[in-house]
């Protein structure tokens, strides 16, 4: 087969992943072979869970499409989705559902904390992690790039942020999820849900202050872990409106 060369564009954030090997976030590759537009795009350092659209030679295609011939390629993340409308979108937002890898624990906190469902486990390895992510149907969070391009993965993010708080942000923006925080409702511990209970019920657990000054509280379902809004609360609450508006973009 005659070598052919492949032009392609990553646009938007999707540099991030390319190193030093496009300052202009253009990467050229010579085939001599037929190769599936996935592989050359990975090929690149660009996990396919990150790739919402794909044209070639202007026209929209899949991950399964093949490359055999001289091709120009653009490829736009999920936040470019403004900028093209069509049918050929490859990724998923409104997914609320996530398993997050060892290194995201601060993350994992911040979307529990806005009622997000998040399997977490510190020591989980990248097969439990996907074993997980399969049975339970979840979106994959994690910083590792090689374990997003599995296969297996069909929904995920990389996180660009090591800050938690951007990295929350960053993942209510990619999944569309500002209209479904619901704070409060979720165990940060455990990540079960939380149901309200009676004071007599818990009030030989509660410190002699909290037994005076507070009459509302909620018990995790599984680790019967204790929640009332204390003095941290306002603090929380000013945290949780600050990352609703910056991810609406209104700040």
């Amino acid at each position: 087969m005659k070598p052919f060369k492949v032009r392609l564009r990553f646009h938007g954030d999707l540099s991030v992943f390319l190193g030093s090997k496009a300052g202009d976030a253009v990467i050229e590759r010579r085939l001599a072979e037929k190769t599936s537009i996935k592989d050359v795009i990975e090929s690149c350092g660009v996990p396919h869970p990150e790739v919402d659209l794909i044209l070639v030679d202007e026209q929209t295609v899949g991950f399964d499409h093949t490359l055999a011939n001289d091709a120009k390629v653009e490829v736009f993340p999920v936040e470019n989705r403004g900028t093209y409308r069509t049918e050929k979108q490859l990724q998923t937002v409104g997914i609320a559902r996530f398993v997050a890898d060892g290194h995201l624990g601060s993350l994992t906190r911040n979307l529990r904390l806005l009622g997000f469902d998040v399997a977490y486990r510190q020591n989980a390895d990248d097969r439990q992690l996907l074993e997980v992510m399969v049975r339970e149907n979840r979106a994959l969070l994690t910083r590792d790039r090689r374990l997003l391009m599995h296969a297996i993965v069909q929904h995920g993010y990389w996180p660009r942020s090591q800050n938690a708080d951007e990295q929350t942000i960053e993942v209510v923006r990619r999944f569309d999820l500002s209209e479904l925080i619901a704070p409060f409702r979720r165990c940060l511990r455990c990540n079960a849900p939380l149901e309200a209970v009676a004071k007599a019920d818990i009030i030989g657990k509660l410190e002699p202050l909290t037994k005076i000054y507070y009459h509302q509280f909620r018990r995790c379902l599984d680790c019967k872990q204790i929640y009332w809004s204390g003095s941290h609360f306002p603090k929380l609450q000013r945290r949780i409106e600050e990352i609703r508006s910056r991810a609406r973009g209104k700040a």
